[in-house]
């Protein structure tokens, strides 16, 4: 499965927000409400074929990276992309809770890397920094160690990603989130089964 086009995606709902035609000379427009783009972003969610959940606060946030983190196993890669303040890290908290990690969660934005132990270790990266330069911390440690592997801006690490990981893109809504789901390679598509509808 490709990656989540985005710019098309939201470009394809801008073009909804006012449609302008001439009619004898007048421009006409219409537009649509909110809950009509809401639907119109989630069919084309739909046609290309991606999970998503709609997230309303950041207590069912946590609660659904609770949910995944009790179904992770050893050398799961989970990558986690979406704009500052999306709640990477606050879906992070909930990982570490179904890992039965007793720690505060702290973003590793400035120190890389922050290990925690539970029922398995959590390896929580952020490569923001160090994504035109992946080479710059070993990443074979963390993604085949014995722990589990969340990356924040995981994208920009490209090739230097394993065959196998669920993305899971955070998007900003007004009333929320929306919580897309990627699969990449088998492994991943089974937790994603699981997670969804298990």
């Amino acid at each position: 499965m490709s990656s989540v086009d985005y710019n098309m995606l939201i470009s394809t709902l801008e073009s909804t927000v006012v449609t302008e035609y001439v009619k004898e000379d007048i421009p006409v427009y219409t537009y649509q409400s909110e809950a009509d783009l809401e639907r119109e972003f989630i069919k084309n969610l739909q046609n290309q074929g991606y999970e998503y959940l709609n997230i309303h606060n950041e207590e069912e946030l946590i609660k659904w990276g609770q949910r995944l983190g009790s179904l992770l196993q050893e050398q799961d890669v989970l990558v986690l992309t979406g704009d500052l303040g999306a709640g990477k890290t606050t879906f992070t908290k909930g990982l570490a809770q179904g890992l039965g990690i007793k720690q505060m969660i702290k973003s590793p934005t400035y120190t890389i890397v922050r290990e925690y132990e539970g029922r398995l270790p959590l390896y929580h990266l952020d490569v923001y920094r160090i994504g035109e330069d992946p080479d710059s911390i070993d990443l074979d440690d963390f993604l085949f160690g014995e722990g589990v592997t969340v990356i924040e801006w995981g994208e920009l690490l490209g090739e230097s990603l394993p065959d196998d990981y669920l993305k899971l893109t955070l998007l900003k809504k007004d009333d929320g989130r929306e919580l897309v789901f990627e699969s990449q390679g088998r492994r991943s598509q089974e937790l994603l089964e699981e997670l969804l509808h298990g």
